[in-house]
C-alpha cells in the first residue's frame, strides 16, 4: 500500500528544490506565496498550516516552539505538523530525500490516531522524530 498523500506548506524561506523533492513523491505542495505574505507573523502561519492539515516545512526557529508548547499554556497549534530543517539550505533536498520514507511513516502514524503530530527536524549529520 503506498504511503498516504502528505499536504505541506512551505515557510517563507525553504528552497524550491524542497518543494521538488515532495512533488517528485507525489505530494501536494502549497507555496507559501500563494496562501501568505510576505513577513507575515509565524502564528498566522501556523495557523494556515493547521486549517489546511498540512505539514509545515521551515527553517525558522521560531517555529519549533509552536509544537514544543504542547501542554503548556493555550493549545492553539496542539495539531501543528511540523519538519523542521537545521541544515544548510544548499544541502536540504538531498537530506530530504534521505528523510523521505520516514516523514511518510510519520505521516501515516499521525493519520492514525487522535492528537498524534508530525515533528521531524533535518539536520546535517542526523534526522530526528519527536513523538
Amino acid at each position: 500500500m503506498p504511503p498516504p498523500k502528505l499536504v505541506v506548506l512551505l515557510d517563507e524561506g525553504v528552497p524550491a528544490q524542497v518543494a521538488e523533492v515532495f512533488l517528485t513523491h507525489g505530494h501536494e505542495v502549497i507555496p507559501f506565496e500563494s496562501v501568505l505574505t510576505p513577513s507575515v507573523a509565524d502564528e498566522l502561519v501556523c495557523a494556515v498550516a493547521i486549517a489546511n492539515n498540512a505539514l509545515l516545512i521551515a527553517y525558522d526557529n521560531d517555529m519549533k516552539q509552536y509544537v514544543r508548547r504542547k501542554g503548556q499554556g493555550p493549545d492553539r497549534f496542539r495539531n501543528l505538523h511540523l519538519l523542521k530543517f537545521n541544515c544548510p539550505e544548499p544541502i536540504a533536498a538531498a537530506r530530504l530525500e534521505e528523510a523521505m520514507s520516514l516523514i511518510e511513516n510519520e505521516w501515516a502514524v499521525a493519520n492514525q490516531k487522535v492528537a498524534r503530530r508530525v515533528y521531524v527536524e533535518i539536520n546535517a549529520h542526523d534526522i530526528r522524530t519527536f513523538r
